[in-house]
């Protein structure tokens, strides 16, 4: 970029990376751990939001603690906790993420988890996990460390026979599929022994604890990692249904497909009759024990192993879009959120999202558009290299060549640092991205046909490459313009 339109054009660049970089290094777990838990000798206190003060949970009473980490930020949710908790006797448990810490404490087993699919160490953690949890009892306490990711870095099948080749490729059709992730999350939690509750299944008499990093919707808290620690409302007729509505059936590996037609497929634990948040039911009040979810007398079934849950949400998607908000702010623009595109295909998300971008950008000298969630891909062919925001970037450059020279830009990225099968974050788009890419000899319609948008945009210089945040609080996109 030499002349000034291309100036201006590199320095949007600068900034949409600086909010989205900024944003995230904002999001931070340990000052997060601060905020909401305090480890005061043999007490944990929960510090209550509402300024009501803290409650608590005397650690003395337990002999033994253990600690299940699962997911992308398992790393440094883990080394937090136990910075925290110091030396502690009686201390064990399992680490299983996508991305090896270099730190690591003797007293866990740290496992290699694959991502977006999983490998030899997602089953092993998994049976590792359930093997420590089944020697709880009462006198346990149990901490669950739950980010993103953790659907694909921890698994293993309810059905022992079947292999880790057949739920790759039972993985690799879910994701291909289009469905959005809460109807994906249904059938992995009734396919899995460790999702959809049955981890906390494992432990029924220890009192658990976990400990939350989102990347899915507030209001779906129960699809972070498929929900290995909380009650599951879906059912198996649910599971029926979608295996129709997507015509999965025909296409699954046969052991999966006889698996899902079994007239006894069990269903995941939980009240299926209830369908409201588990979350507002579960403040702390007891100095030794969390209250339970209800009252004893009006549990049923399952349910009931849940009554000594409690939850914490360490950080969100709300805290990632908050600190872009008030970076974006400080970058002297006028700012707008809209997430109401969350789960939409990506195509409908660019042009909904450009619509309102170019209504607004009118009004306003300095703009900022942010949008925070998921948008899905189908995959209609084998996909070269790319992701759902490489993806989301490219339909939006091919608008954004109708405004020439205009001062405009699109960043689109996953807050972990990983987009798709690629190494890139995400991409951003701007007027000249169409032009310099043909000028690369890309075809830019074709790469997006081919789910094969990481070459192009590595070519041009414009993907967003942050390596592994330690983070997961789903993608978020920014378009940014700035009036001559």
């Amino acid at each position: 970029m030499t002349n000034v339109s291309d100036a201006a054009l590199e320095s949007i660049h600068a900034t949409a990376t600086g909010i989205f970089t900024g944003a995230i290094k904002a999001c931070n777990i340990a000052s997060a751990f601060d905020r909401r838990l305090r480890f005061d000798g043999h007490t944990l206190n929960r510090l209550m939001p509402d300024g009501s003060g803290p409650a608590a949970i005397n650690l003395a009473a337990y002999k033994r603690i253990n600690v299940i980490a699962i997911g992308k930020a398992a790393g440094p949710m883990l080394q937090v906790l136990l910075e925290r908790m110091k030396r502690r006797k009686g201390l064990r448990g399992i680490c299983c993420t996508n991305q090896m810490p270099t730190a690591r404490n003797w007293r866990f087993r740290y496992f290699e988890g694959g991502h977006p699919l999983p490998n030899e160490d997602s089953f092993a953690a998994a049976r590792a996990a359930l093997t420590l949890l089944h020697k709880a009892r009462k006198d346990t306490l149990v901490f669950f460390l739950i980010s993103g990711g953790g659907s694909a870095i921890f698994d293993l099948p309810l059905d022992p026979h079947i292999t880790l080749e057949e739920t790759v490729a039972f993985h690799q059709l879910l994701l291909a599929s289009g469905a959005p992730i809460n109807e994906i999350n249904t059938l992995r939690k009734h396919f899995s022994a460790v999702k959809g509750g049955r981890l906390a299944m494992a432990a029924p008499e220890a009192v658990k604890v976990s400990l939350l990093l989102p990347d899915v919707p507030l209001r779906s808290l129960d699809a972070l990692s498929s929900g290995p620690t909380t009650p599951d409302h879906s059912t198996v007729a649910e599971v029926r249904e979608l295996l129709a509505k997507y015509d999965l059936a025909p296409r699954l590996p046969p052991s999966i497909r006889a698996f899902f037609e079994r007239e006894d497929l069990p269903e995941s634990p939980g009240n299926k009759s209830r369908r409201t948040s588990f979350l507002p039911k579960l403040p702390w009040t007891d100095p030794i024990r969390p209250r339970r979810i209800t009252s004893a007398a009006s549990m049923s079934g399952e349910d009931a192993a849940f009554r000594d849950s409690v939850f914490e949400i360490l950080l969100s998607s709300h805290d990632l879009v908050e600190n872009a908000r008030a970076l974006a702010r400080q970058h002297g623009y006028h700012v707008v959120v809209d997430n109401s595109c969350d789960d939409w295909d990506y195509a409908d998300a660019a042009r909904y999202l450009l619509e309102r971008f170019h209504t607004f950008r009118v009004q306003h000298k300095r703009f900022c558009l942010i949008s925070v969630g998921e948008v899905t891909v189908t995959l209609t062919r084998t996909p070269g290299a790319g992701g759902r925001n490489q993806q989301f970037a490219l339909t939006c450059a091919l608008e954004l060549a109708n405004h020439p020279g205009e001062h405009i830009a699109v960043l689109s990225a996953g807050s972990d640092g990983i987009d798709g099968n690629t190494r890139a974050a995400g991409a951003i788009a701007d007027p000249s991205t169409v032009a310099r890419a043909r000028a690369f000899g890309f075809d830019p319609e074709q790469s997006l046909a081919e789910f094969n948008a990481c070459p192009l945009f590595t070519a041009i210089g414009d993907s967003v490459a942050t390596g592994p945040t330690g983070q997961n609080l789903r993608d978020l996109r920014l378009l940014i313009s700035e009036s001559a």
